[in-house]
């Protein structure tokens, strides 16, 4: 049966796969699920810095900044 979703295979060190397997545990989900919620966690974490890297660049260069109710007032 054919998924929409990438399969992906990746090798996990020792400690990782033990951590793993708990978590899915206690949460009652199986293992892949359970990694791929904490992949999809990972990249939003790398996400928010990269864009709080950008924001703290912008403020260095002393670029004004507006509200968020100013920018989607402007924006819609």
């Amino acid at each position: 049966m054919a998924t929409l979703k990438k399969r992906l295979n990746i090798t996990l060190p020792k400690e990782a796969r033990v951590y793993l397997k708990k978590l899915a545990m206690v949460d009652q989900v199986p293992e892949a699920t359970k990694a791929a919620e904490l992949l999809q966690m990972a990249l939003e974490i790398e996400e928010d810095a990269y864009f709080s890297t950008v924001a703290d660049e912008r403020l260095k260069k002393g670029k004004k900044s507006i509200s968020h109710k100013e920018f989607w007032s402007k924006v819609l």
